[in-house]
């Protein structure tokens, strides 16, 4: 007999958005219950004007079966009935989709037509065979110079921006997403208040994006269990878009913080024994289950994952940051409003620094880098009154120059655009035999007019 057809009326108890039902053993359908399989919840009396709830299987102990109710368990008794879908959940995945926002459960929140009958594919599925995977060598450029010239974000790179509530992140992401050069930008928005995602989806329309944009979206007033859903399907969606059109696929994913919260709060109910600070122990293999999703797929497209991941109390030790950083390859630090040049780092962009970049990348990016530091210590001794020298006001006019021309998260620069202004600045505040750089590349980049007009 289908399970469609069959329903189970011994709820054993309610507790936060998570239903317990016995599912006696003896009976043959049982044994076709799956983890991830979907059910539906609806009243006894049909009279009663209760909808049914959509749930999912996330525990299966003998006769018992714990289900995730995502539209909260608000109104749902004991008296209830369940009936088991015998599928997984699943995302709308068409061409309808692009240009669209939809909900922690899939539904569109656009006030866009419904997609009821458009084709669906499985959420959460494996990652794909490391067989089939190729070694990064393609950038992505987004005409943010703190990130393409130094910590360029490569294909199938999966790396997290540190933040603390307060930073313009969600900001940087939004820009991120409307100037990178990727063919589709895949968005999941977890914990959101309602005018991050009116910002991000103006910020989207603004730009000329919107057409090749897909918005997944739980807000702050949603059922806390629907934002598990949001990496998963902006994932498959991704991954989809990869395989089967060859597309390159740019995710981002913002606050993977609020999803830890979000797994810690369901571990709390189904009396998990906590971790490190009350996450629950698999904290890792969760959060790495989606991030390894990131993938340059042979013969076919990408997916390049960039998250935000706020930090409590600016703690880099915290649980989500912390596993987070094993993780991923690399992190941008947001602090003070700017990219942190000394914490930020990319490890992939050895793979396309001077390689499919300009020559002198390398070179512009350390030697920036060199005379930021020597500007930061020629702040400290200004801050202790110590006698400054003429080349210590040269580092502090560099410094100062270097924050507004490339530190600043406004400034939006093509790489090339970038480089050149990383040789005007080095010619406005030092000779060039002071540069230390290869003489080759002076002699064909260093702009000696700007150099003439300054000394």
């Amino acid at each position: 007999m289908s399970q469609l057809l069959i329903r189970y009326s011994r709820i054993l108890e309610i507790v936060g958005d998570l239903v317990k039902v016995e599912v006696p053993s003896s009976e043959e359908t049982a044994s076709q219950i799956s983890f991830g399989d979907l059910a539906l919840i609806e009243s006894r009396d049909e009279t009663q004007d209760i909808l049914p709830r959509l749930s999912q299987v996330i525990l299966l102990e003998g006769d018992r079966v714990s289900l995730q109710v995502f539209s909260g368990t608000k109104g749902l008794s004991t008296h209830s009935v369940v009936r088991f879908l015998g599928r997984p959940m699943e995302v709308t995945f068409s061409p309808n989709i692009l240009g669209r926002a939809f909900s922690g459960t899939g539904q569109p929140i656009d006030g866009g037509p419904a997609l009821t009958e458009e084709p669906k594919i499985e959420i959460d599925g494996p990652t794909v065979n490391p067989a089939r995977r190729i070694l990064a060598s393609r950038m992505i450029r987004t005409d943010v110079p703190m990130i393409d010239v130094f910590n360029s974000l490569v294909e199938s790179q999966k790396i997290p921006i540190f933040s603390v509530a307060g930073e313009p992140y969600n900001q940087l992401l939004a820009r991120i997403g409307a100037q990178a050069d990727a063919d589709i930008v895949v968005f999941g928005g977890i914990g959101m208040i309602f005018d991050d995602y009116h910002f991000f989806r103006r910020t989207f329309e603004e730009a000329g994006i919107s057409a090749r944009t897909v918005m997944f979206v739980h807000q702050g007033s949603d059922p806390t269990v629907e934002a598990l859903l949001v990496p998963d399907m902006a994932l498959a969606v991704a991954e989809r878009y990869a395989v089967s059109e060859g597309k390159r696929v740019l995710v981002l994913l913002t606050d993977m913080t609020a999803y830890a919260d979000a797994l810690k709060e369901v571990g709390i109910s189904m009396e998990h024994v906590p971790s490190n600070r009350g996450y629950i122990g698999d904290l890792y293999s969760q959060l790495a289950r989606r991030y390894e999703k990131a993938c340059d797929y042979k013969g076919a497209g990408s997916v390049t994952i960039l998250s935000v991941t706020t930090m409590p109390g600016d703690d880099v030790t915290h649980p989500v940051p912390d596993n987070t950083g094993y993780i991923t390859e690399g992190q941008f630090y947001l602090h003070n409003g700017v990219i942190d040049p000394f914490g930020s780092l990319s490890r992939l962009k050895q793979h396309v620094v001077g390689k499919v970049t300009r020559e002198d990348h390398s070179q512009i990016m350390n030697g920036l880098i060199r005379f930021y530091a020597a500007a930061q210590d020629a702040e400290q001794k200004l801050a202790m009154s110590f006698e400054l020298s003429e080349y210590d006001e040269r580092l502090l006019k560099f410094g100062r120059m270097f924050q507004e021309r490339f530190m600043d998260i406004n400034v939006s620069l093509p790489l090339e655009a970038a480089l050149d202004l990383g040789w005007k600045t080095l010619a406005e505040c030092f000779r060039e035999e002071e540069l230390l750089m290869k003489q080759s590349l002076i002699d064909k980049y260093f702009p000696r007019d700007t150099a003439a007009a300054t000394a």
